[in-house]
């Protein structure tokens, strides 16, 4: 007999929070934040609050420190005006029986000098990623970052944890640690980009320090049910020369069994969008996240481009907990009740992704139904 369950339709407990599904929106930069200050505003708030029969929502990636800014309107969580206008947001999703975690970010190696009053970025070596920034000006080549120092690594994991102190204050749910390819972190899990000598560097320990110094500063402000990760191990074009390499699969097998001594909300891992077929990490084209659960015993969230169906069935063999949706969010804020109701979904309008004001980011209709 034919499994017809909807797992991805069930609610699901997730530490000490009830979600009312286990559908994740995924993080969206939108470029909204159109303040100096990068402060959230009213209009964010009503974008948050109409997907909020989500089961949990990932706020779009948010600067821990001025340093960390590599997009232009893009939000931050350093100052006590962003707070307060984050607060409006979780107010806004709350009022309407959401849950939202804030996802941290820092681009590190990615900014560009027109983003940091003419400074250059700074990463883990004096190495360019080769990659693109989106200045004032449209999107310009990333130059030569200034190599951090020691203390600037200590002083930047600070920032992380005061940016969780300050999600905490402005309502949030929890955190997602934004660790996906093209962010900072994963410049210093790449052998490409981090060329350093010291303790941050060389082994696939060093490279991965930076990781769990961030988690055990922001577990001294969150339980760590409240704490998420979300890699890209696979992501293989748009992020300059950070890619996978030959000891990408290590490297991620032995990040995972390090969180396994946590008890993270989840881990969020972004599958392949591209064939793996002779590239080094052709041994994970097959069963991707099954492969995952097999060096994590936590719980997983899910993200490569996922239908209903799809996720149903990911969930049903259990090789997922929980199950995100990027894209088809943008259009569709009523995204969980057309899974109910199996109405198509519209279609977004990549012009005004990241700009556009109001158009093309409150103004998608729900379904007729």
């Amino acid at each position: 007999m034919e499994n017809t369950s909807q797992p991805l339709l069930e609610a699901y407990h997730l530490g000490d929070l009830k979600l009312k599904n286990r559908v994740v929106m995924a993080s969206l930069t939108r470029g909204r934040a159109t303040n100096p200050d990068l402060i959230p505003t009213a209009m964010m708030a009503e974008y948050y609050a109409q997907r909020a029969s989500a089961g949990l929502i990932v706020s779009e990636g948010t600067w821990v420190n001025p340093q960390s800014i590599g997009f232009i309107n893009v939000p931050g969580i350093y100052t006590g005006e962003q707070v307060e206008g984050w607060k409006t947001v979780t107010k806004a999703v709350h009022d309407k029986g959401g849950l939202i975690f804030l996802q941290l970010g820092h681009i590190g190696a990615g900014a560009h000098p027109d983003l940091q009053e003419g400074k250059p970025p700074v990463g883990p070596s004096a190495v360019n990623i080769e990659s693109q920034s989106f200045t004032p000006e449209g999107f310009k080549a990333t130059v030569t970052p200034r190599e951090m120092t020691v203390a600037e690594i200590h002083q930047t994991i600070e920032d992380y944890k005061h940016a969780a102190m300050n999600a905490k204050d402005a309502g949030f749910d929890g955190i997602e640690i934004h660790a996906i390819a093209g962010m900072l972190i994963p410049q210093f899990l790449s052998t490409a980009t981090n060329k350093r000598t010291d303790e941050y560097g060389g082994t696939i320990e060093n490279r991965a320090r930076i990781i769990f110094e961030i988690l055990e500063a922001v577990t001294q402000v969150w339980d760590s049910t409240r704490i998420a990760i979300k890699f890209s191990p696979v992501m293989l074009s748009s992020v300059g020369i950070v890619k996978p390499d030959e000891e990408t699969i290590p490297l991620f097998r032995y990040i995972l069994h390090q969180l396994d001594h946590y008890n993270l909300a989840f881990v969020h891992i972004v599958g392949p969008s591209e064939d793996l077929t002779g590239t080094p990490v052709e041994a994970l084209q097959d069963n991707y996240f099954a492969h995952f659960r097999r060096h994590y015993h936590g719980r997983i969230l899910a993200n490569s481009g996922f239908s209903k169906d799809s996720a149903d069935a990911i969930l049903r063999e259990g090789n997922a907990d929980l199950v995100s949706f990027g894209e088809p969010f943008i259009a569709n804020p009523d995204l969980v009740e057309r899974f109910k109701q199996g109405v198509p979904l519209s279609e977004s309008d990549r012009d005004t992704y990241y700009s556009g004001e109001e158009n093309g980011y409150i103004t998608y209709p729900e379904a007729t139904i």
